[in-house]
């Protein structure tokens, strides 16, 4: 079978996986290495020392896994349309991890079906040191917003990337090149807590999202009343993008669909329920969450911080 058609069968699987979008690169020295750098040099990425573990490595894509010369790189919707919440659209259903990664080895067993032999490949989400979003831009899937994330101008930024990277030559669509962000500039002015510190530079130290996933210890008192009624991660960068309000997807993905412990609750309803809950509790009601990442005492700082930013915010309506 010719490269040509081995990338054009994989694409067309990956849509028949269940992908939103899809492409080819070529894998090879990461254009983002100098930025990524720049960023661990200035302590931007915080507590994330996972970060910075394999920085070399990360510099080339071929060489997390030797022998890799493409990859086919996914998108994955999850609700850009979803109303806004307490918690971040992306991780109100179940992880994305396990289920992308299940479809991108589904593509990979169809491969080696129509070859008729093993080829050598692996499947990445989030889980190595590989710098996706430098690879879906070079797929051809969009390009780097201010505020960081990959926004196609066909659905927005509201999706998940996965990559599964292969021993095989074949030939990459083209590279995602222009920026049409222009003069814009409203994520960086909505940002609760001013942390895109430049256009598409986010200093983690100040990210809601890691307030609220990744930091470990008490969130700093200066970052808590930015925090508001947001009590796992934030979409607000996200929310107010030009190409969200006009092209972000209505939620397609029933694994991703708001699971009962969470639908239909405000931040104070959500807040009080977590602050009550048991190890016990926690685990059947996030089994499978993205949100068990921040564990049970993770949840209840972050819910301790919305109830008291709900009662000072009260307070002050109260005296006015």
């Amino acid at each position: 079978m010719k490269p040509d058609v081995i990338a054009q069968r994989l694409k067309a699987e990956a849509y028949a996986q269940g992908f939103s979008a899809a492409g080819i690169a070529a894998l090879g020295p990461v254009e983002t290495a100098d930025a990524y750098d720049r960023w661990l040099e200035r302590g931007q990425h915080g507590q994330m020392e996972y970060m910075a573990r394999n920085r070399e490595i990360r510099h080339d894509s071929r060489l997390p896994e030797p022998g890799m010369r493409s990859a086919l790189v996914v998108a994955l919707d999850y609700g850009g349309r979803e109303p806004a919440g307490p918690v971040a659209r992306y991780a109100r259903g179940d992880d994305y991890h396990e289920l992308m990664r299940d479809r991108l080895r589904a593509v990979h067993a169809r491969l080696n079906e129509w070859l008729a032999r093993e080829v050598h490949g692996r499947a990445y989400v989030d889980t190595g040191p590989l710098l996706e979003r430098d690879l879906a831009r070079r797929a051809g899937l969009g390009w780097f917003g201010k505020n960081a994330n990959l926004i196609s101008p066909e659905r927005g930024s509201f999706f998940f990337i996965g990559s599964l990277v292969l021993d095989l030559e074949l030939p990459a669509d083209q590279p995602f090149e222009s920026d049409h962000c222009g003069t814009c500039t409203r994520c960086l002015e909505a940002c609760p807590t001013q942390a895109i510190v430049e256009p598409g530079v986010i200093d983690a130290n100040r990210c809601i999202s890691y307030l609220t996933i990744e930091l470990r210890e008490g969130i700093p008192e200066e970052m808590r009343n930015g925090i508001g009624e947001l009590l796992y991660g934030c979409d607000v960068c996200q929310e107010v993008c030009p190409w969200n309000v006009r092209f972000a997807r209505e939620l397609s993905e029933p694994a991703f669909a708001p699971r009962a412990s969470i639908a239909g609750k405000d931040a104070r309803t959500l807040a009080s329920d977590i602050l009550a809950m048991s190890q016990d509790d926690y685990v059947t009601a996030f089994r499978r969450s993205p949100m068990k990442r921040a564990k049970l005492g993770g949840l209840k700082r972050n819910a301790a911080v919305v109830l008291d930013n709900l009662r000072t915010r009260e307070a002050r309506e109260g005296g006015q």
